[in-house]
């Protein structure tokens, strides 16, 4: 793991003492690292720790603006944060900085001993660069009401159904559904012959009231014969799979984001929003706000997809290939290992989508340079929606979703990210 060595680079490039938005930047970085290393960040679970840390980040940021309006009382169940002292002074970047190091060190706990050195090692540096010059008085009152506010929204945390991540997320029991076009295990990994997190979708939400808010219409009827919709899914995903160009193999594999090897895909549109802000070089309140409302609409996403996705407990396509079309069916990529429909990556990037153009615009072009120190070149696009159609077609490339699955995720997210970009963010 190179958090280490990394983020103590970012934080010798900066000359001054850093400034509340060179503080986010930096934590959001380390998170980026360290979900590709901490075993039980799948994309759920990912997904709401983003979430928990930009509502830290917007609390923190709030409660010394002017401009930022609380999410309390409209996030579910979050009650006001602690207020600062009246008449007393504060610094935002010491606050800023103690609260998402309180945060990432209690949402990171698990990563592994590398990942620990790098969390105390930022977190002590940057604490020491930002409090520079600061009057200790006001760094140490300022210092405590960060954390203050990370251990209220912390704690509000530990009730939403998924705190505790138990077998990488593999229940240790559960009964597999039978008969034809229900989802069978589709890796020979003897943990994963139980589906992944079947009971997120039951999780507490954050802006849409429950997981059910946003259905997606029942996918084609499962069936084996040569004139059904669902055979004709599978066909395209075989003949897709057999003609793939370079290009569609390039975008599979730009948009795969695979745990322990990426910052997964929530991450990926985290790190979009970070190109994009400091393309703007925007201070530290849009910052927040962009980036609260993003994670809570991705990890409300998961929730609504995996609620989905264990109501109609689909088929792969693998699977189904296979079984019907041709025995020896290897996809691009590894399929996933729980059920099919609707897409994950759609429905999160279809949220994505609906929140990044609510802030930015249609027709917002960027340059997503994500996955260029891993090797793979950036990408351009002319608008986030246009991003948000490539990231859910990139998984037929893949040969790991039927169609429907695709175009049902992306609708399912545009409706999920519509619940939080009704969030109001600004007074």
């Amino acid at each position: 793991m190179v958090a280490a060595t990394l983020f103590l680079g970012s934080l010798q490039a900066v000359e001054a003492r850093p400034s509340a938005e060179e503080v986010l930047q930096l934590n959001t970085r380390l998170a980026l690292e360290l979900a590709r290393h901490t075993p039980t960040y799948s994309p759920p679970v990912a997904s709401r720790t983003f979430a928990y840390l930009y509502v830290v980040a917007h609390e923190a940021t709030a409660g010394g603006s002017g401009q930022l309006r609380s999410l309390a009382g409209q996030l579910n169940g979050l009650r006001p944060v602690p207020g600062r002292g009246a008449g007393l002074d504060y610094d935002d970047g010491v606050a800023l900085q103690a609260a998402l190091g309180t945060a990432l060190a209690e949402l990171f706990a698990n990563t592994g001993p590398t990942g620990q050195r790098a969390l105390d090692r930022m977190a002590d540096r940057l604490g020491q660069g930002v409090a520079e010059d600061v009057p200790p008085a006001t760094a140490a009152r300022s210092r405590a009401w960060g954390e203050a506010v990370a251990r209220h929204v912390l704690s509000w945390a530990e009730a939403d159904g998924g705190q505790t991540i138990e077998n990488m997320g593999f229940p240790l029991e559960f009964e597999l559904a039978k008969g034809r076009g229900a989802w069978v295990p589709t890796s020979r990994i003897v943990q994963q012959q139980l589906p992944l997190l079947p009971d997120w979708g039951s999780n507490r939400p954050f802006a849409m009231p429950d997981g059910a808010a946003c259905p997606v219409p029942a996918p084609p009827a499962y069936s084996e014969e040569p004139a059904s919709a669902f055979r004709a899914e599978a066909i395209e995903v075989l003949e897709v799979a057999r003609g793939l160009t370079d290009e569609q193999r390039a975008i599979a594999q730009f948009w795969s984001d695979d745990p322990m090897l990426s910052p997964t895909p929530p991450g990926h549109w985290i790190a979009i929003a970070q190109q994009v802000l400091d393309g703007e070089d925007a201070d530290v309140e849009r910052r927040a706000e962009v980036m609260a409302t993003l994670a809570v609409a991705m990890a409300d996403a998961f929730i609504g997809c995996w609620h989905d996705k264990y109501r109609y407990n689909l088929i792969r396509p693998v699977t189904f290939i296979r079984a019907h079309l041709n025995p020896g069916f290897e996809p691009l990529l590894i399929t996933p290992p729980f059920p099919e429909y609707p897409s994950g990556h759609s429905t999160q990037s279809g949220a994505a989508a609906t929140v990044l153009t609510a802030f930015f615009g249609e027709g917002y072009a960027f340059t997503d340079a994500t996955h260029e120190e891993d090797g793979l070149p950036a990408r351009h696009f002319p608008s986030f929606w246009a991003a948000a159609e490539e990231a859910a077609i990139s998984r037929l490339y893949g040969g790991i979703h039927f169609r429907a699955a695709i175009e049902g995720g992306l609708e399912q997210g545009r409706c999920i990210g519509a619940h939080a970009v009704a969030l109001e963010t600004r007074r």
